[in-house]
């Protein structure tokens, strides 16, 4: 069904919209929002009531005529031109904005840093656009942050932008660093012995003290 697509190119174009800062967001947002509820909630495929009623029958579910007109420019071409054209003119900023989501500052956030000289915007365009290029869509830009991202935060480290170039011929490479939890019992590390089948406590003097108590006692901590 042509519904979850389209729904979804609608999400994007909201999302692209923040990030450009259109001025009649706010009337748009209402539209478009209500045009994914009633793709997400329709029970017919888009392309049916198109081709059975045309414009018409896509305007009778409630959806307004810009809307409706690009729901049908889906259907004839595949595409949405505004959807397309807006994401060659965010291109830089949708980076720059993933990557201070990957540092968990949301757009919003990132827009007030900006007004208030906390963060310069302008310094962080040039990289993204040289990101841009190296990746060769948004979409690759993205994902090689992302990496760089789970990569850096497993291990504490920081990572600016042009951490991803230095990474690049290594990012296939680039894991997460394993999370391992070990079990203790009040402080004391514990160890399964896989021939007794028991637990054991390891004391301070390194005596492994059979394990006497319940499962639920035991507390597993995250060993970095």
């Amino acid at each position: 069904m042509a519904n979850k697509e389209i729904s979804q190119i609608f999400e994007e174009i909201i999302k692209l919209l923040e990030i450009k800062g259109d001025k009649a967001l706010n009337y748009k947002l209402k539209a478009y929002r209500n045009a994914i509820n009633i793709l997400d909630n329709l029970k017919i495929d888009i392309n049916d009531i198109y081709k059975e009623k045309g414009l018409k029958g896509i305007r009778e579910l409630g959806i307004g005529e810009k809307n409706a007109k690009k729901i049908e420019e889906y259907i004839k071409h595949g595409k949405i031109k505004e959807y397309e054209e807006l994401k060659e003119e965010t291109a830089i900023q949708s980076i720059i904005a993933h990557f201070f989501e990957t540092k968990g500052l949301s757009l919003q956030e990132l827009k007030e840093n900006a007004k208030k000289r906390k963060i310069i915007y302008s310094r962080f365009t040039k990289p993204a656009k040289q990101l841009l290029e190296l990746a060769g869509s948004v979409e690759k830009a993205k994902e090689a942050i992302d990496k760089v991202a789970q990569w850096a935060n497993t291990r504490k480290l920081d990572y600016a932008i042009e951490t991803v170039f230095k990474k690049w011929l290594e990012l296939d490479r680039l894991k997460p660093k394993e999370i391992v939890k070990k079990p203790f019992y009040k402080g004391d590390l514990m160890i399964w012995s896989e021939t007794k089948k028991k637990w054991f406590v390891i004391s301070k003097y390194g005596e492994w003290l059979e394990y006497a108590g319940k499962k639920e006692e035991i507390e597993w901590r995250i060993v970095e």
